[in-house]
């Protein structure tokens, strides 16, 4: 009998939020609705992916899966047809989502407006793709737009036969955006000057973000259902044009346009919690809900700056805007109140809604059940893959699903040989660097999931088309230096300096690289000259400090640590650099605070926690110091050097069958296998802290 923590279960995503804007919006009681959902339930930081692009991370979070295992690795593709690039397209993932499994379990499933998920598949329930709002009537003419015949679009919407009628009557044109709506997002319109076209851009989003809406509370509303999935993009699309008009001012910004544009982001947060009391009323009580954004977006003194720049070098940029962490809550009927979640991650996501909706989990995810955010752990089932159940599944048929980029290569050969006429040199070149731009983007997949050896060969290609891209260069030292090759990355750097003579990032790779080789001689030297050219930039201060750490100069690390924490009042990570140089320095009554500091930046990071109970085993405070790593064993439970040193701390404390629990999970964990599927987080140092307190007698 499958258990079901949840009845029904609303994921509900928006692109870029962040607990960063929400948080003082909460305080200020703006924001009542998602206030009462975290009420009754829990909320975490969610950790994002690289390259925080929403096509690749909304697969991800709907999968389960990384980008290279469910396919989609840009925001466009190569058209089949020849005539350049299409929007990723749902017929070119190449695994299931969470809303084919659902089908193929007879649950009940709607699915708006998510990424790349155009055209509809034909799921058990109703399907409305991310292209709903595509071939809208020009609004250059108002009158003759808001007349204009706008026809569905074909393969937007699948369901019951009205679904898609009471869908197309459900969509807002830009010419209905009345005044005094749009003045809900900018009040001071009046004062933007003539011929600004910002106002224009915000009534478009507007528009878009209220048929989805739209289209989302028509779909509820046509019968029962077991899972909804309902995605807006509003926060991250109008965060691109108007974040860098909320205060506090930034210096490129004029005091004119901080009057009139200072306030949308805010407000646009602000109509997001009114849709989402509206969705909640519509689902009804007994709803469980999953609030999610893919990353979160930078609102204070962190914001770049991007001007005076080409269109292929702004899309290289705009992910700039993205922060680390998104947000994640999890509230209603199955759901704690105020759990403390160990770091989730995107891949988490469907494997806890399968858990959910008493499903099993695919052995082949590469997430796991977020266990802790529910009132009873669920029974946590598995099959080796859903790809391998049989059964429909809601998906497209196999003639439709295709890998674009082999089939503009078929397609080329087709040209070549003279059965086709060549479609023009513009059309090839947007396919190449569409082509080019996914296989970056498969490369940073590959290098951040712990696969830097397989991203070298994309890298390599890469640099060999294009020798003189930088970022090619420096992602490819960075990936020889990750997969152990560090004289090719020696090599490689040679080649990134002559482009980029003075680069600080290449600099600080270099004494890596030499420290990795045993060069300390050379290591030392070019210290000195990346100290002496780059130490003076505040922003360097926490990697050089990261460095000096390598090469044991604790001391020196520790003035570049301070410096770091002097420079950014809000992240965590130089707090960690402080912390490490105080710790070795025998500073633990620092290091404890830096620690803590630390964890209140950020809750869930393992190292604080465990760095926090190292300083407090020195110190004696040996109660303490084992809350400390129990907590970071929490967040990282296969993380050999807490385990190590919790051991030491039991065995201190008298618990002997504590001991020799956490030694049997460290010698599970320490074989080579399970060290390469479960890479520390943590100093290089940590051990050394373990055995050392050992020896010394305080044990």
């Amino acid at each position: 009998m499958r258990t079901r923590p949840v009845q029904r279960l609303l994921i509900l995503g928006w692109d870029a939020a962040d607990w960063q804007i929400i948080d003082p919006l909460l305080a200020r009681g703006q924001m009542p609705n998602l206030a009462a959902l975290i009420a009754a339930g829990t909320r975490a930081n969610l950790r994002t992916m690289e390259p925080k692009l929403s096509p690749l991370l909304w697969s991800t979070i709907a999968t389960g899966k990384t980008a290279d295992k469910h396919g989609i690795l840009n925001f466009v593709e190569p058209n089949p047809s020849g005539d350049g690039v299409r929007v990723s397209a749902s017929t070119t993932r190449k695994t299931k989502a969470l809303w084919n499994i659902l089908t193929q379990s007879a649950l009940r499933v709607h699915v708006v407006g998510w990424y790349a998920s155009h055209p509809a598949e034909p799921i058990n329930g109703t399907c409305v793709s991310n292209l709903l709002m595509e071939q809208a009537p020009s609004s250059a003419s108002a009158a003759s737009s808001a007349s204009a015949p706008w026809p569905l679009m074909s393969g937007v919407v699948h369901g019951a036969p009205e679904s898609a009628a009471r869908v197309a009557a459900a969509r807002v044109r830009v010419t209905d955006i009345t005044r005094d709506e749009l003045k809900e997002l900018l009040p001071n319109a009046a004062q933007a000057a003539r011929g600004d076209q910002r106002p224009a851009t915000l009534a478009k989003e507007f528009a878009r973000m209220r048929s989805l809406h739209h289209a989302a509370l028509e779909t509820l509303r046509s019968g029962a259902w077991d899972c909804a999935m309902v995605f807006h993009d509003t926060i991250d699309t109008i965060g691109h044009h108007f974040m860098e008009y909320r205060p506090p001012r930034m210096s490129h910004v004029k005091p004119a346009d901080l009057r009139v544009y200072g306030e949308v982001m805010d407000r646009v947060y602000r109509m997001h919690d009114r849709l989402l009391g509206e969705l909640m009323e519509v689902a009804g009580p007994g709803t469980s809900v999953m609030l999610l954004s893919d990353h979160g977006f930078h609102s204070g003194a962190e914001r770049p700056v991007i001007l005076d720049v080409t269109k292929e070098e702004r899309a290289a940029l705009e992910s700039r805007w993205h922060r680390m962490h998104g947000v994640a809550m999890f509230s209603g009927p199955g759901f704690c109140v105020g759990a403390s979640i160990g770091a989730p991650t995107l891949l988490d996501i469907t494997p806890t809604a399968l858990a959910a909706l008493g499903l099993p989990v695919g052995l082949d995810m590469d997430g796991r059940v977020v266990a802790e955010a529910f009132t009873v752990a669920p029974t946590i089932a598995t099959v080796p893959s859903w790809d391998d159940v049989p059964g429909e599944a809601g998906m497209h048929p196999p003639e439709m699903r295709q890998d674009p980029f082999e089939a503009s290569d078929a397609l080329q050969q087709l040209i070549d040989l003279g059965y086709m006429a060549d479609m023009g040199g513009d059309h090839k070149k947007l396919v190449e660097l569409t082509r080019r731009e996914s296989q970056f983007n498969l490369g940073v997949v590959l290098m951040t999931t712990g696969r830097a050896a397989l991203a070298v060969p994309i890298f390599i290609k890469l640099v060999a088309e294009f020798p003189g891209e930088a970022r090619y260069l420096s992602l490819l030292v960075h990936c020889q230096h990750s997969a152990g090759d560090h004289a090719a990355a020696l090599a490689s750097l040679e080649q990134w300096e002559q482009y980029a003579p003075g680069n600080a990032e290449a600099a600080m790779l270099r004494v890596v690289s030499l420290i990795a080789l045993g060069h300390d001689a050379a290591a030392a030297l070019a210290m000195e000259t990346l100290v002496l050219q780059h130490g003076s930039a505040p922003e360097r201060a926490r990697p050089i400090a990261d460095i000096l750490a390598l090469l044991g100069q604790w001391q020196a690390s520790s003035e570049y640590a301070a410096r770091a924490v002097e420079y950014d009042s809000i992240a965590p990570e130089p707090r960690l650099s402080a912390a490490r140089a105080a710790l070795e320095l025998g500073n633990f009554e620092q290091c404890a605070e830096f620690c803590m500091d630390a964890t209140e930046r950020d809750m869930a990071i393992p190292e604080a926690h465990h760095l926090l109970g190292a300083a407090l085993a020195w110190a004696g405070e040996l109660e303490h110091a084992s809350q400390s790593f129990e907590i970071a064993l929490k967040f990282a439970p296969k993380n050999c050097e807490s385990l190590a040193f919790a051991a030491a701390v039991e065995r201190a404390r008298g618990n002997a069958a504590a001991a020799a629990e956490l030694d049997a999970r460290l010698a599970e964990y320490s074989t080579p296998d399970a060290a390469s599927a479960a890479p520390t987080q943590l100093n290089r140092h940590s051990v050394r802290h373990a055995k050392t307190w050992n020896e010394r007698g305080r044990s």
